[in-house]
């Protein structure tokens, strides 16, 4: 892919463009002469790939524009497939089937262009259309178990983009041998006429080894895990500048009293808290981010390589930072004991926690005390417990970090802002990467301490940044569109919570705070999230819906997210006295280049926990536990496991008590004869009794139905 994709993708996408012709795309952008020919070649490919037209008068437009849906295609392993539109919220309602011989090449992940040749006439029924096109394959890198037939090597594909396994030539290629996990690059994609074929590109090793599959989803997404020798080489030269006694005109805070609050396994600390309360009760928070873009310099090795990973991945047996390990985990982040340069936030609050003043500064701190977040939560929940190690001044910080937080987190909420419980899977792994256990993740008072505070420096960098007509990446979460709304309402109603006004964020917040402790709390919740629109990376001021923000940004975590190191940028070059500059067209297209970097990241983390998980049950099979169902379908209900968070599918050809139908306003799937009902956010117990990990699937019984267990065929 050329560097101009973004760029004129990002134009062309824009609400306001006026159709131009290359040469005038070229002016646009000011493409020089000794550039112009690998722009017209960039911008051609464009063309040819289909996500570019161009019109009678030889100007370009979007493809999208000449009729045919955009959207994002999946199959599924019995060849047919849905395209989910761009745009959309999350319901599947919303998906478009695509037949088996209607769908092309397209495999999952890739952005095609969708006509539809069939609407339904029944309500909760999907669109059918045919792909015409496959504008941009998610990825020609796939990763499988290899295997022999007939004289020659195959690749069955993990998941089930692909139903058929895929040719990859003679036996024994790059040394493979029956079992290993291999990438490959596809070279001819399979379709309803032809085989597909591919080339082995690196043995992961053997199925089942420890690492392997970390390893697999880390090629499958394709996760950048090195760094190149030149990023390297800089990072070290910048260690070998680094100076701690060389502070020039920062903000000299080594004397304030500081600490951090992390997970006890973090290595990374972005951001670190002082806090002091005056005569008048006036607080005073400092938010002090690490300075990353001290040692990152705009365009240089360093940044390029972040830029294009765009975050840290954190997978749940190993990290992949975006800077390499000499900053991150050292130089610029915020260690213990150790003087490190910082960007600070100063904000003032009054009794009431409204916000009185601010001012940012190039700072330089160290840290008196590092908190994990068991030991910082111990010390705020027991104020008069003696603990070893905690002296009386760290106590009184540690009170009065708590009391202005939850004076913060009661505006927050008074102001609309809302907040779902739906927590992440944290995973326990053994030695040799097994699971020994899983439980959700705790949301209590030291992750809301830091939670609140960076909430308040990051709001107040933007509303700052904002004031000085500043261009910069914001993070935005566009109000939702009414009609989901209302469909949510409708859903709420019919679990027995009736919601009159749909689009007062107060409305909603008093349904999830009515169900917070009640068994229909994970339904309305994920019912609610369905509703809401992805947040994103954007220079647009769209707002923050869900935290009733109008001016909002990421900005306290420049170590592990690029977007913050662009917003430092930009608050730095003001607080030099310079106005910032910066191209609307670039930020946009980084905003989606980071956005896209941002979702990549979770679906690898997300898929490494099923994995995982479902590993762990293969073991298990037979075996009876509490779950909840988190989707329903025509076809059956998915159910997620309670003690091992991980969903599975409850066909409805398993529930042979009675002939079931979907009820789609309510999701809920209802006996035709008993009028027993199967609805999203029911608790029930479930028994585990299919588990393929290659493919990612775990089909669930109920325990009184009657249905064979064991394990995938092979």
């Amino acid at each position: 892919m050329s560097h101009y994709d973004d760029k004129v993708m990002g134009l062309v996408a824009r609400p306001d463009y006026q159709p131009m012709t290359l040469k005038a795309l070229a002016r646009r952008f000011q493409i020089g002469p000794d550039e112009y020919a690998a722009f017209r070649a960039a911008v051609r490919d464009l063309v040819r790939r289909g996500r570019l037209d161009v019109n009678k008068d030889k100007t370009l437009v979007k493809a999208s524009e000449k009729g045919a849906i955009i959207g994002t295609f999946r199959r599924s392993a019995k060849g047919f497939g849905f395209v989910r539109p761009k745009g959309t919220a999350n319901g599947r309602l919303a998906d478009i089937f695509i037949p088996p011989d209607a769908g092309l090449d397209a495999s999952t992940g890739d952005e095609v262009a969708v006509q539809i040749t069939k609407r339904p006439h029944t309500p909760g029924y999907n669109l059918q259309g045919r792909v015409v096109r496959v504008l941009e394959r998610a990825s020609g890198l796939f990763v499988g178990t290899y295997f022999e037939r007939g004289g020659a090597g195959y690749v069955k594909v993990d998941g089930t983009t692909f139903h058929e396994p895929i040719y990859v030539g003679d036996p024994g290629a790059k040394g493979a041998k029956r079992g290993d996990k291999v990438a490959f690059e596809m070279v001819r994609y399979p379709s309803p006429d032809q085989e597909g074929e591919g080339v082995i590109t690196e043995i992961l090793g053997p199925r089942g080894k420890p690492g392997v599959d970390t390893l697999a989803v880390i090629r499958a997404f394709n996760l950048p895990d090195k760094f190149d020798d030149e990023v390297l080489q800089e990072a070290r030269e910048q260690a070998k500048k680094f100076d701690e006694k060389d502070i020039g005109d920062r903000l000299d805070l080594r004397d304030v009293l500081t600490v951090t609050i992390d997970p006890a396994t973090a290595r990374d600390f972005d951001d670190a808290i002082t806090l002091a309360r005056d005569e008048r009760g006036y607080w005073h928070l400092g938010v002090h981010i690490a300075d990353v873009g001290h040692f990152v310099r705009a365009g240089s090795a360093l940044d390029r390589s972040a830029r294009k990973r765009g975050n840290s991945v954190y997978l749940p047996d190993r990290v992949l930072p975006m800077l390499p390990e000499i900053l991150s985990n050292s130089l610029a982040s915020l260690q213990q004991g150790h003087t490190r340069y910082t960007v600070s936030a100063l904000l003032e609050f009054n009794p009431e926690g409204i916000r009185t003043d601010r001012r940012f500064a190039r700072s330089v701190i160290k840290v008196d005390h590092r908190f994990t977040y068991e030991e910082a939560y111990e010390a705020m929940m027991n104020p008069d417990r003696p603990i070893e190690g905690l002296s009386p001044a760290l106590r009184t910080l540690l009170n009065q970090m708590l009391e202005l937080a939850m004076i913060l987190r009661r505006r927050r909420f008074e102001r609309g802002a809302l907040e779902l419980n739906m927590p992440e899977v944290e995973i326990e792994l053994g030695d040799k990467g097994e699971v020994i256990g899983a439980h959700l993740a705790k949301d209590d008072e030291s992750h809301q301490v830091i939670e609140e505070f960076m909430l308040a420096a990051n709001e107040a960098v933007a509303e700052y940044l904002t004031e000085k007509k500043v261009l910069f990446l914001r993070r935005g979460h566009a109000d939702p569109e009414p009609a989901k709304l209302r469909e949510f309402a409708d859903f709420a109603r019919s679990l027995g919570y009736p919601i009159e006004r749909p689009q007062s964020r107060f409305e909603l917040q008093r349904i999830l705070r009515e169900t917070a402790d009640k068994p229909e709390r994970y339904a309305i919740h994920y019912g609610l999230l369905r509703s809401l629109k992805q947040a994103t990376y954007t220079p647009e001021r769209e707002g923050h819906y869900a935290l009733a923000s109008v001016d909002y940004c990421h900005f306290t975590s420049p170590i592990r997210r690029y977007p913050d190191l662009q917003v430092h940028r930009q608050l730095k070059t003001l607080l030099t006295g310079h106005k910032p500059k910066a191209d609307p067209d670039e930020l946009a297209a980084l905003g989606e280049h980071c956005s896209r970097a941002e979702r990549r990241a979770e679906a690898a983390e997300r898929e490494l926990i099923k994995i995982k998980l479902l590993t762990h049950l293969e073991g298990r099979l037979g075996e009876v536990f509490p779950a909840v169902i988190i989707g329903v379908e025509d076809f059956g209900f998915f159910a997620q496991l309670v003690e091992l968070p991980v969903e599975g599918l409850v066909h409805v050809t398993s529930l042979a008590d009675d002939y079931y139908y979907l009820e789609p306003e309510t999701y809920t799937l209802v006996g035709r004869r008993s009028g027993r009902r199967y609805r999203l956010g029911d608790r029930l117990d479930v028994r585990v009794a299919r588990v393929d990990v290659d493919r990612r699937e775990l089909d669930l019984v109920l325990p009184d139905h009657d249905v064979e267990v064991g394990p995938p065929p092979r």
